[in-house]
Order: structure tokens, then sequence, then C-alpha cells
């Protein structure tokens, strides 16, 4: 995807989150000379498969397992010293070199121990389906001006008042769920015990990118969780707590909207989310189990099981719309090998109504009745295939229908959790013969 033209490429995820972004992104690493994620916290699990070994990114960039990638994390993400720091020993204890190659951003804000005590109190974070990991009340903190970031760690007399203001704050809300209260001296000897780890990594993300784009390097920008999970234009409110739009990756890392060149958006071919909300296309029994099962849809940070549904045409092309989708990536078509038959929504049905573009209305969502086109399915796997022609003509024909559909090409194809099992598209997909039912 890399060339003179196209420096600086947006990965977004164009569902509900967990579409396969880590490992596009990790494929696309191998030619980039920066990777950055710019959004969320250690709520996301991108899993890169390399070999027999299985790798989960939390907070680093999967551009990491690339020797040579430099990765940063930006200003928009929130984040977890303790979690980033054990994250960083793993790699380096399986052979990644991570020393020299990762920077974060100095204005990022940080992940309390008191945000994680919030959110696993509070009704609301159960209700939603949170990963109650704090970043909820982080951002909360963020845009009610109490944040701390990371270049406040620079200054202890200026961290230490940060500090009590903040407990102090989250101790009124804690107070009424009766659980146990933030301490200041706790956090200051966490972040303690962190700063001098930290703070080399630190400095202005953005510039730093910026510089690198103006001098042509590649840049790859990664997002987490899913376009319908932004808090603008998600399913609200059962969304996170940041933009995962692509609308979000300039402003996340530090950089103008017009340095951006291309934005892809990851979806599977069939769809999925976890916690509450809306899911219009979401399986019955004993098909949700059979593909939950069949796509180990299990969800990589929490281990909870993921709903599953038929492939949303409604959802991905209003995520198309609001990324500014150039290409798509379809990823797990293998999981679809065994089925005999495969539904594709093109559009909703709500009293009577047909609405072909995404309603924002959750009351309008709950009355949806998904208008379907069936597909046979291939029945045969499709985990070889390294070629768009190794496909079951079948299984081009559903590609082919999601490409019109959406009205986004698709690029990519992934059939396997291997690095190898991806299939890159060139030009628009062939268009196989009609669909059936």
């Amino acid at each position: 995807m890399f060339d003179s033209k196209t420096r600086t490429i947006v990965v977004v995820g164009a569902q509900w989150g967990d579409e396969g972004k880590g490992k596009l992104v990790d494929v696309l690493s191998e030619r980039a000379d920066w990777v950055v994620r710019y959004q969320g916290g250690a709520n996301a699990g991108h899993t890169v498969q390399i070999g027999e070994k299985s790798f989960v990114l939390h907070q680093i960039p999967s551009g990491i397992l690339h020797p040579g990638v430099r990765c940063a994390i930006g200003n928009g993400v929130v984040l977890d010293v303790e979690t980033l720091f054990a994250e960083i020993d793993e790699l380096v204890s399986d052979g990644i070199d991570v020393e020299g190659r990762l920077y974060v951003s100095d204005r990022a804000h940080l992940v309390m121990p008191y945000h994680k005590l919030i959110d696993s109190q509070s009704s609301a974070s159960k209700e939603i389906g949170t990963t109650g990991r704090g970043i909820g009340p982080a951002y909360e903190d963020k845009y009610g001006r109490r944040g701390i970031r990371v270049l406040d760690l620079r200054n202890p007399e200026r961290l230490k008042k940060l500090i009590e203001r903040g407990v102090a704050h989250a101790n009124i809300e804690l107070a009424t769920s009766g659980s146990k209260r933030a301490d200041v001296d706790y956090t200051l000897e966490l972040l303690g015990r962190f700063a001098k780890r930290l703070l080399p990594l630190a400095e202005d993300v953005g510039l730093r990118i910026h510089r690198a784009i103006v001098g042509g390097a590649a840049v790859l920008l990664e997002g987490a969780q899913g376009s319908l999970l932004d808090i603008d234009h998600g399913t609200y409110p059962y969304v996170t707590s940041s933009s995962t739009t692509s609308g979000g990756a300039a402003t996340g890392v530090g950089i103008a909207p017009k340095e951006l060149d291309s934005v892809i958006g990851v979806v599977k071919a069939y769809t999925t989310r976890v916690g509450n909300g809306p899911l219009p296309t979401e399986f019955e029994e004993p098909l949700a189990s059979e593909v939950r099962n069949l796509g180990n849809e299990f969800g990589a940070t929490t281990g909870r099981p993921r709903r599953c549904g038929w492939f949303d045409g409604v959802v991905v092309r209003y995520a198309a719309r609001v990324n500014g989708l150039t290409d798509l990536a379809v990823t797990k078509l293998d999981v679809l090998d065994t089925l005999d038959r495969i539904g594709l929504c093109t559009g909703y049905e709500v009293d009577g109504e047909v609405y072909e573009e995404f309603p924002g209305d959750l009351s309008v969502l709950d009355r949806a009745v998904p208008r379907y086109e069936w597909f046979e399915g291939w029945r045969s796997s499709t985990a070889d295939a390294r070629g768009l022609l190794d496909l079951p003509t079948e299984a081009r024909r559903y590609l082919d229908r999601i490409q019109s559909l959406v009205e986004t090409q698709i690029t990519y194809v992934s059939v396997g959790t291997r690095r190898d099992q991806i299939i890159g598209v060139e030009g628009a997909l062939p268009a196989p013969p009609a669909a059936v039912g």
C-alpha cells in the first residue's frame, strides 16, 4: 500500500472492534518506518501470530514486532504505565528488541489507580460492559481538565498537587458506592516507581511524526476498538470514550488532517461485538456458539465471549462514510468455510419503513429487522489461498457483493491467523456470477 503518493495510512476498525486490525498493521508494518497508536488505552487487544507464538499487544503498536520499525504512542491514548512496562518486559523476554524504538507522547494522559477503582464500581460501566481498566474515567478527567499527563511527571511538586486533587475528586465519586478509597501516597509511589523508565521515552510525538512525514517516511497510524464504538459516531451510549474513527487519527497523533493519505477499514467477514448494545444481525443459538467457537471469538483483553452475527452492510457502509475509507480489508473469511449458507444484511425494516442508512436512534435499532441476501456457502477450506483466484467461486461472489454494497474496494482478505495467510488484492475484485436466493 505504501508508494510515492501514499506515505501516511490510517487503519481503523469499521465494525464494533476486534476486526483483526493488529494482523493487518503487522503486515503493513513490514514496509513502514513508523507505526503510531492514536487513541484508546489498555482495553485494546491486538493479536499477531508469528509462527507458533501469539503476541497480544494492548498499548504498544503492532509494528514493534518488526525490527527497525519505530513506534509511538500518541497524545490521544490514555496510558496505563503498569501495563505498558509489563508489555515491554514480556516483549523483551520473547526476544523483541524495544530499546530506542518506542516513544510516548508527553501530552498523553495517564490512567491512575483511582480511575480503575471508579470503573470497577460504576454501575454505568457495568451496564455498558466496559473492560474495567479505567479508560472511561481517565477520559472523563481529561475532558474535565483534571487529567494528569506524562509531562507532569517531570515536576514532582505539581504532580503531587494534581494527584491530591484527582484523589479528592475520585473519593467523592467512590463514596457513593461504599468502595475502597483512593490514596495519595499509593498513587505517588506507583508513579514514582515507573517515572524513571517512562520519562526517557517521552517527547513531542506530534512534532516527530510531522517531521518524519515531511521527510518522506512511511507512517502507519493504528487505531483501537471500532467505528461503531466511536464516542460521536457509535451506538451511544454503548461506546468507548474516544474518537475511534479516522478523524481522531490526526488529533490523537498531533498532525494535520491533510497529512493523511489513505484510510483502510478492517472488517470481519461476519459481525461481532463485546458487551451490551445493538447488534441487529445477531445470531440465535446454536449458530451463535458455532461461529464463536470457529472464530475463537473471546476477548483478547478480557476473555469475554463475543456476540456474533451476519455481516452488516448498513454498518460498514456507514463506517466507510464517516471514515472516508479508501480501502477495505476483510478478515476471518475462513471462519465461514463450513457454513451451508451465509447471510449479508443490506438494509433494515423498521415499522414497515426500509432503512439503508444507519440510524443513530437506539430505539429505532431495537426494532430493526435485517433484510438479507443469502449466499451459498463454499464448504471448503480457504486457509491455503494466497491469491484471489485461489478462493472458491462462492467466496469470491460473497466478497464481491460486500465490495459493491459498501462502495469501497477490498484490497486485503485474511484467511487465517498467521502472517502469511493474507491475500493482497490488486485492483477491484472480479465479479463472479450473481448471488443465489
